[in-house]
């Protein structure tokens, strides 16, 4: 076996490579984007033409993925958890019309918000649906997991879910890679009603989805990833998931820990192993990373509370990422978090790239809605959302991936005049599109900026969906011709663009305006090449 030093990112996509994926389906968004980059570069994914173009969106990836697996080959599918929002309709459908090629989701997390909007817990999404996680501690259990879960799923023919964090997935290790196996040939299913379902079907797969849960527990009871470490202190007992686990240990470098432990890493939760911790020990504290699955889940299961601990009770935050010191307070070891950052240090929260094309968009449209009033532009996700801080101000609104369209359309229909919808060129191809559908519809009288930097900017400059045709997009889906109007974003361009906008301002329908220039970090990258 070779040994590399790899990202978590980067040791998932090696282990789809090695388990012989022939797909890979993917929409930028950190922490998970390095997975499907790995691949594209990777010469062992060439060699084996491995499909590893950017799907997009979320849905189209995993739909596409579902459709590999139809068709008897193994998928892998990444996203991080606020895509995996957009993808749950094929996702909770995938569980109930199973797996035939192995299937795989990962999903990335972001305990504490580092690049997204909030924190959602992935495995409350895997409960919901039946499917079974895995989810690891360190980098060498991310490329196991991910390589063992191609066999799981196609022995269980279910969709399998591999649940990390931002930790795991930006931080490296040394990995130890294991044989590569061959791609499966196109092999159909025996039931070539699997993928059907109707509703007659439906409730047959889903009497089939529920009679495989006894087997999942079985195999999370008796699997190596699920550890029970013996303690001599049994008046505490610690239940912990994930790289939650790092953060525990890290307590007690060199010595062992004096409490039972019981490592989580595969679900469903083994409540057999629950029961031996909890029959054990005066106290139970429960450290997972994330929301408090386990915990309420221990709390339903014993019908009390009072010698539970976790994130529900105040012992660990209920926000936000665990660190050792977090883990050692709980523990009752010494606080040691330290002083905080004095006060000479001046925040830097992040700004637009100096020449970054969105700047002299949000000098003219500022200048426009001067004699408007504020609170009258919608936006979106994507590096214009930062539009929201000073010096500029601009947009009132980030919610999800296509809002800034049908948000800036609720508005215009309240009868709010006039409102200014902005999105990305990227984020219009991956929900945008279908808002704006809306609009020509209705002829809702609503101005949309959609921002053409040629690139996924946020996210590392990835291909856009959208490049080279957004004009022919809006006409298609109905915008009228006369009222498409692309400008050049540039402060030579400045008092033009005001005119145009202004003039789209006060026309009583739907207008879109396609600011266009190529995003400065990408630009920098093309001419070193």
């Amino acid at each position: 076996m070779a040994k590399q030093l790899l990202l978590g990112d980067e040791a998932i996509a090696q282990a789809a490579l090695d388990a012989g994926i022939s797909g890979v389906y993917a929409y930028p968004g950190t922490p998970s984007t390095e997975i499907t980059e790995y691949i594209q570069a990777s010469k062992q994914a060439a060699a084996g033409n491995v499909h590893r173009c950017w799907s997009a969106n979320e849905k189209t990836a995993m739909e596409a993925a579902i459709g590999m697996s139809y068709a008897g080959k193994r998928a892998l599918v990444c996203m991080k958890h606020v895509g995996l929002n957009v993808a749950a309709d094929p996702f909770m459908n995938s569980a109930i019309t199973g797996a035939n090629g192995g299937l795989v989701y990962l999903v990335a997390d972001d305990p504490s918000m580092h690049s997204s909007q909030d924190e959602q817990d992935s495995r409350y999404f895997a409960k919901f649906a039946f499917v079974p996680v895995f989810e690891p501690s360190n980098q060498q259990e991310a490329y196991d997991m991910t390589y063992e879960a191609f066999d799981f799923s196609e022995k269980y023919r279910i969709p399998v879910m591999v649940r990390i964090t931002t930790r795991l997935a930006h931080s490296r290790a040394g990995v130890e890679t294991k044989p590569t196996r061959k791609q499966n040939d196109i092999k159909l299913c025996d039931n070539k009603k699997q993928f059907i379902l109707l509703p007659g079907n439906a409730r047959m797969f889903y009497k089939e989805l529920l009679a495989k849960q006894p087997k999942l527990d079985a195999e999370a009871l008796n699997s190596k990833y699920n550890n029970y470490f013996e303690g001599e202190d049994k008046s505490l007992g610690i239940i912990t998931t994930g790289i939650a686990y790092n953060y525990l240990m890290e307590n007690y470098v060199g010595k062992k820990c004096p409490y039972p432990i019981l490592k989580i890493s595969q679900y469903p939760i083994s409540t057999k192993l629950v029961q031996k911790l909890v029959s054990e020990c005066n106290t139970i504290l429960v450290a997972e990373e994330g929301y408090p699955l386990i915990e309420e889940q221990l709390r339903g299961l014993l019908n009390k509370t009072g010698n539970i601990k976790g994130r529900l009770d105040g012992t660990l935050p209920r926000e936000g990422e665990l660190n050792p010191n977090l883990m050692a307070v709980a523990l009752g070891l010494p606080d040691t978090f330290g002083s905080p950052v004095p006060e000479i240090v001046t925040p830097r929260p992040p700004k637009l790239c100096v020449g970054c094309p969105h700047i002299d968009t949000y000098k003219a449209l500022n200048e426009v809605m001067t004699e408007h009033g504020p609170g009258k532009v919608f936006a979106d996700i994507g590096c214009y959302t930062l539009g929201a801080l000073p010096p500029y101000n601009a947009i009132y609104s980030t919610v999800d991936m296509g809002a800034g369209i049908t948000m800036a359309k609720g508005a215009s229909d309240a009868g709010m005049r006039p409102v200014v919808g902005i999105v990305g060129d990227s984020t219009f191809t991956h929900s945008g599109m279908t808002s704006l559908l809306d609009c020509v519809i209705e002829k809702t009288p609503v101005t949309i900026l959609i921002l053409d930097n040629f690139t996924t900017g946020m996210t590392g400059g990835q291909n856009s969906h959208a490049f080279g045709r957004i004009a022919q997009i809006c006409e298609g889906l109905g915008v009228e011709k006369e009222h498409i109007r692309v400008i050049k974003p540039l402060p030579n361009q400045h008092e033009t663009n005001v005119k145009v906008i202004k003039e789209e301002l006060a026309y009583e329908g739907l207008s879109v305006i396609i600011p266009t220039r190529e995003c400065v970090v990408t630009m920098q990258k093309r001419n070193k090449k």
